[in-house]
């Protein structure tokens, strides 16, 4: 193809002396002797010609400008496919495209950097711009206020601190474009006095002749240490008389310490100490012994409070107060260690609730939570809470010891059950299952439970953690079944793998009504087929004997003490007569 015209054609200078034209070539697809042939002229003589060039992509030609400042020039590029061309008309006064600084150095104090630095002028009057990085990535721009000055300060900036910065130049007076950036400087601020205050608290603990006080700190978001914290220098006295103050120092790698003090009320203070200077003190009050009973030694009187945990931590509420400007929860972020790692976390005095998160929360460990008012740095005890991030299920089944067996009905007794912090979870109660060992379970009271492998439980719930005994009732005699007792907390349970067989004897009373309606009975007709005869004799003889008749029973039937029986009351139906010798004693 021709040639097109040459792309971004543009020319200046870096020191007055010299002119710089660039440009970028178009693709023609015409290589070796036909690449395209560049030929720079004044536009005003084209037989003046200023440079010629053979090149690709990027081209570039220079030539002395000598006294002329305003130059128009052509740039012609030709293949043996036809020729373009482009004119540019410029002064060098404004083309100034100046050379990077250099010997880059700094001042600085504290919160200011003074910036210096060198670069050829070459009778140019330049302005430079400072680009300065800040610790969190954000970047600054400071001008030079004066022309052809060749340092800038630099001010706010924080002590103790790591900045990068670079400059900068272009021409002051017909401004075309910034030079190149000089090398990056970096350089750091030198360290101040600490600004804010440590945030302290403290854990009291009752001993002979007065307390031990161990004493924690933190730094704080507002709390800048401006420099390599040396030391921590912790002063306490009595509030009460003006005893001389003691004061011990700590050296940095420590966040804590433990002092002795006796019963009466106590100011501590603590504050950060750098090369510089010492922080703003930091006070806690610690009241006397007999006032802070509540406090210290009667911490058994507040029930324990239950609280749950949320995917974001464990949430606690408290009742607010209006007397107290602040409020303080503190907790162990592992306690069933020693030391354990005591935390602490400040509130407004609007503020009843939080979240307390920490990375240490596992589940099925069970967090202790002290949440105090503060009022002018005196901490007084409000409640006390306990709670998991996620309960678990109880690792251990309660121990059955006892099982008391009727021909209906089970008694089952346990061993105490541990509900304290061993626990991973609070234990609600719990669960009963029964099943005969063949076929489904359909037991009045009972709650349908299916395991994993389809199999059907009869399932009993006791909602007290502090029972120890249960009967399940309305069993089938001369049965077995299986039975388990699981305890369960917010959980849940473990698996019911291991069960517990029993056998139910046969219902007594059933043998007693089996004995009285058919082993009595068989009895009596077994001993009247014995004694028939007699019987028979007793109960139905062929002559009833008159002083058994009932008929002879009436009083008219009597004359003395014997029953008299008169024929005329009587009329037979047979008359017979006997000659037996019992018949003649008649």
């Amino acid at each position: 193809e021709p040639p097109d015209p040459p792309e971004d054609f543009s020319c200046q200078t870096q020191d007055m002396k010299r002119v710089t034209c660039t440009w970028r070539q178009g693709e023609t697809y015409l290589y070796g002797q036909n690449s395209p042939q560049y030929t720079l002229s004044e536009t005003s003589s084209q037989k003046t010609v200023l440079c010629k060039e053979s090149c690709s992509k990027q081209c570039s030609c220079s030539w002395d400008i000598g006294q002329q400042w305003i130059w128009n020039v052509t740039l012609t590029v030709e293949n043996a496919l036809g020729k373009k061309t482009a004119t540019h008309v410029f002064d060098v006064n404004h083309r100034i495209y100046p050379t990077a600084p250099f010997q880059f150095w700094e001042d600085c104090t504290d919160t200011e950097i003074t910036l210096h630095w060198n670069y050829k002028n070459n009778g140019i009057e330049l302005f430079c711009q400072t680009e300065v990085l800040q610790p969190d990535g954000k970047v600054e721009l400071h001008n030079s206020s004066v022309a052809d000055s060749r340092r800038v300060t630099v001010r706010g900036l924080r002590p103790d601190t790591e900045y990068t910065a670079r400059v900068r130049c272009g021409a002051a007076r017909h401004f075309w474009r910034w030079s190149d950036w000089s090398h990056p400087l970096t350089t750091r601020t030198k360290e101040g006095t600490p600004s804010g205050k440590l945030d302290i608290w403290r854990d009291i603990t009752p001993v002979l002749g007065g307390r031990n006080v161990t004493l924690f700190w933190k730094q704080t978001p507002t709390f800048q240490a401006n420099g390599r914290i040396i030391s921590y220098e912790v002063t306490w006295k009595k509030v009460e008389d003006g005893s001389k103050p003691e004061s011990i120092s700590i050296s940095s790698v420590y966040n804590s310490t433990r002092i002795f003090i006796d019963n009466h009320s106590y100011r501590i203070s603590i504050m950060a100490k750098n090369s510089v200077n010492f922080s703003l003190p930091s006070v806690l009050i610690i009241s006397r012994a007999t006032d802070n009973s509540r406090s210290i030694f009667s911490t058994e009187e507040l029930k324990e409070g239950q609280v749950n945990g949320t995917d974001d931590g464990i949430f606690i509420s408290w009742e607010p107060r209006s007397i107290y400007d602040s409020y303080i929860i503190d907790w162990c972020n592992f306690p069933r260690f020693q030391p354990c790692d005591l935390q602490w976390k400040r509130f407004g005095p609007n503020t009843s609730s939080a979240v307390i998160s920490s990375a240490s929360f596992v589940p099925g460990v069970r967090y202790k939570f002290r949440i105090y008012g503060s009022v002018a740095n005196r901490a007084s005890l409000l409640e006390k809470k306990i709670g998991y991030l996620r309960e678990l299920p109880p690792r251990l089944d309660p121990i059955v010891r006892n099982v008391g067996l009727t021909y209906n009905s089970v008694t089952l007794s346990w061993d105490s059950y541990l509900t304290n912090e061993s626990q991973p979870g609070f234990v609600r109660g719990y669960h009963v299952y029964v099943s005969p060992m063949q076929g489904n379970c359909s037991l009045k009271g009972s709650k349908k439970h299916i395991l994993p492998d389809d199999s059907e439980l009869c399932k009993y719930t006791i909602e007290n953690p502090e029972e120890k005994r249960y009967t399940v009732e309305h069993l089938a005699p001369n049965t077995k079944y299986k039975i388990v007792v699981k305890a369960f907390t917010g959980g849940g349970e473990t698996p019911i793998v291991n069960f517990r067989h029993v056998d139910t004897p046969y219902n007594s009373n059933l043998l007693y009504l089996i004995f009285l309606l058919v082993i009595v009975p068989a009895l009596v007709a077994a001993i009247c087929h014995w004694k028939m005869k007699w019987v028979k004799e007793c109960c139905c003889p062929v002559i009833p004997s008159p002083s058994k008749s009932k008929v002879l029973s009436f009083k008219e039937f009597k004359i003395g003490s014997e029953k008299v029986l008169k024929i005329n009351d009587c009329i037979p139906d047979v008359l017979a007569m006997d000659s037996n010798a019992e018949a003649q004693k008649l």
